[in-house]
């Protein structure tokens, strides 16, 4: 699993817990408990129970039989996030949280959302469990995703529609972390992606591995053999850790990030710290985190986690990016290919692979992780592809 590298929180020199003592005090304590349940069979129980029978898993390794033959190049699965309960692969970190949190006996619980699928999930694990939840989330992403928002109020979630800064997921996740700051002896914060302070990136990886830790299985199954790539999109990064994570000790798995191109944090970003962990930052010429932009809400993060990071820098992993255009084009195909209408973030990693694909041989395999389905986004390509 890597851990090799991770020495208290860092991942080679990213990662670590920049952030006031008080909230240290609340993190140390959430590493704590982390430790302690992590490996309890009680709680991996109850984990493993409501992923089977609430979630759905394991979802399947499909096929992609028509994209393998139009492409004429590697075999290539599809890893099937988008079949989960709630639409992502959010709801399995989000599962595993909320456990976490009732366990430490927390009754309110909040969290970021940017494309509204983390919220979503969070939404319904907080009703299941009976918690007050409340969502942050960019004013600029509610109106693209108020279907979402709809659903969040429907699970009985309180949206918080941040205006500041540009309206967008690093807002939410400012406006998350100051009420975390007010309210942390009453609060727990479930954090959606790879980011942020220790423990998180490490906490949001163990639950996502759950990704690769099936596919590995299934195409050992299927294939007899390890596939020759995986490839994940990458916003803040916690469907592509998951979908790495069980192969980063295997060197002939070649592992691929596929970035929006107006995004490109782990192609152009630099050293830098960013809501209480270091990464690779996209920087203005003042040293502030740049605006971003992608079709895609889930994508649009000025950073990324500190494991991807470490990952770019040792080389393990490839991070690529990819055009409006081509994502565009990509949610068409798959649509029309293979009956499955994926969201525009996992759109990403299906455009980058049309472009390697190719130039595989036939007797090659490539696992994409499909992080979601498209009902989320269809209105709002439907909007584009008619302007």
């Amino acid at each position: 699993m890597n851990e090799a590298t991770e020495v208290k929180g860092y991942f080679g020199e990213f990662g670590g817990s920049y952030i006031p003592p008080e909230l240290q005090e609340v993190m140390d304590h959430l590493d704590e408990q982390f430790t302690k349940y992590k490996d309890d069979p009680e709680f991996n129980e109850e984990y493993h129970y409501l992923l089977r029978e609430y979630v759905g898993r394991e979802n399947p390794l499909t096929f992609a039989k028509h994209l393998t033959a139009e492409w004429g190049g590697a075999k290539v699965y599809l890893k099937r996030e988008d079949l989960n309960h709630t639409g992502a692969h959010k709801i399995n970190n989000v599962i595993g949280q909320i456990l976490l949190a009732k366990r430490m006996g927390a009754k309110r619980v909040i969290a970021e959302t940017g494309a509204g699928q983390h919220g979503v999930a969070t939404a319904t694990v907080c009703a299941m469990f009976g918690m007050e939840c409340v969502i942050y989330m960019g004013l600029e992403d509610t109106k693209r995703q108020s279907l979402n928002v709809f659903r969040m109020e429907l699970l009985g979630a309180k949206v918080v529609a941040v205006d500041k800064g540009q309206g967008r997921l690093k807002d939410a996740v400012d406006e998350a972390l100051n009420d975390l700051v007010a309210n942390y002896k009453t609060t727990f914060y479930l954090l959606g992606s790879a980011v942020g302070p220790h423990p998180y990136p490490s906490m949001v990886k163990h639950f996502q591995s759950v990704i690769s830790e099936e596919s590995k299985r299934q195409i050992l199954s299927k294939e007899g053999r390890l596939p020759d790539a995986v490839l994940a999109c990458v916003g803040g990064g916690s469907n592509a850790i998951g979908a790495f994570a069980h192969y980063l000790d295997e060197p002939s798995v070649r592992l691929i990030g596929v970035e929006p191109d107006q995004a490109p944090t782990l192609t152009q970003g630099v050293p830098s710290v960013i809501h209480g962990f270091k990464c690779l930052v996209l920087l203005d010429e003042e040293g502030n985190p740049k605006p971003t932009y992608s079709i895609a809400a889930g994508l649009d993060y000025p950073g990324i986690g500190p494991e991807h990071s470490h990952l770019k820098m040792s080389g393990r992993a490839e991070y690529a990016t990819v055009s409006n255009e081509e994502v565009l084009a990509a949610f068409q195909e798959l649509s029309r290919a293979e009956g499955i209408i994926p969201a525009l973030e996992s759109a990403h990693a299906v455009a980058y692979a049309k472009k390697i694909v190719p130039s595989m041989s036939k007797d090659q395999i490539v696992i994409i992780n499909l992080s979601g389905r498209g009902d989320k986004d269809v209105e709002q390509v439907f909007e584009m592809l008619n302007k």
